[in-house]
């Protein structure tokens, strides 16, 4: 086996001991300012400095420039200006990402460290009671007393190359309602979730963290006992993300696997983290599918698969 197989395994392996345990471990940076950010360090390939940026003319707002990473050129987001903020140069390291089948470079100001925190510690902003940026899609407190802002980074890459248009999508044609449950604690997630479902006349229900599905889902089934019908027609098929505040996707994934009355209701994992050691995560919690965010036409693919075999 060669080092990097083997560096790679070491890594699948560790990350693989965090199913289960609702857990996740975030990098820490700053962009310049007091305020500390955060992000999953599953997204990040790696950081680095001093490496020159190209000016390039007619950039998105946000864009700095690019950059060449061994032959390879990627975008470099300046995130204090992507988020509004005004912060004193210089920002010279770079957090290298990796999401939504996306790699780009994000400008900060200083990389901290790496600590592991506990999803039912993240909250949403709204039950902070806070108003934040719609950047941000989550809070922790950190043992010290410091707030850790975790950056939607779907949305600000979203916001600044654009969405991608969407695709052509059929209607599933059914002789049943086939009623889809979503998870997903992005409210971009959300949309293009919804987008996709309407477009193919599913019915939708959704949560915006894995705590509120699980109590929603929990509320459906007890639901379906007293009125005496098959889950089945309340909810076909589950779609869960993996990062969410207060209950991730694998918790909820396996919260439902051992609960009963879900069995033979289909859980898909939907993320934009894509890696080997995320699909092994997803697998040991016993996820059915996985499919990454956000290509509409292999989502509703999958769900035409799931819901209307051949």
């Amino acid at each position: 086996m060669s080092q990097a197989s083997y560096k790679l395994m070491n890594m699948v392996d560790e990350k693989t001991r965090l199913a289960g345990s609702n857990k996740m471990e975030l990098l820490l940076f700053s962009l310049g300012s007091t305020e500390v950010f955060g992000i999953n360090v599953f997204k990040v390939r790696e950081v680095c400095e001093s490496i020159p940026i190209t000016k390039t003319p007619n950039m998105p707002n946000g864009v700095e420039g690019i950059i060449s990473l061994r032959g390879i050129i990627l975008p470099v987001l300046d995130l204090a200006t992507c988020l509004n903020m005004y912060c004193e140069p210089p920002r010279t390291k770079l957090i290298i990402t990796e999401f939504s089948s996306h790699t780009q470079a994000f400008l900060v100001a200083d990389v901290d460290r790496i600590v592991r925190v506990d999803w039912e510690q993240v909250k949403s902003p709204q039950s902070i009671g806070q108003g934040h940026s719609s950047m941000i899609t989550a809070l922790t407190e950190l043992p010290d007393g410091k707030l850790v802002s975790i950056l939607d980074v779907e949305q600000i890459l979203g916001d600044v190359i654009g969405e991608p248009e969407m695709p052509a999508i059929e209607p599933l044609i059914s002789e049943t309602p086939k009623p889809v449950f979503f998870a997903d604690d992005s409210a971009l997630a959300r949309k293009r979730i919804a987008e996709v479902l309407d477009r193919m006349s599913l019915p939708h229900q959704s949560a915006n963290n894995g705590r509120e599905a699980w109590e929603k889902l929990r509320n459906i089934a007890s639901r379906a006992d007293s009125d005496k019908v098959d889950l089945k027609e309340l909810v076909s098929l589950i779609l869960v993300d993996a990062e969410m505040p207060e209950m991730d996707g694998y918790v909820l994934t396996r919260h439902i696997k051992e609960d009963g009355r879900f069995k033979g209701i289909p859980v898909v994992m939907h993320s934009s983290l894509s890696s080997l050691a995320n699909k092994k995560l997803g697998q040991q919690v016993g996820v059915d599918a996985y499919v990454a965010k956000f290509h509409a036409d292999e989502l509703s693919v999958m769900l035409t698969n799931m819901l209307h075999p051949a």
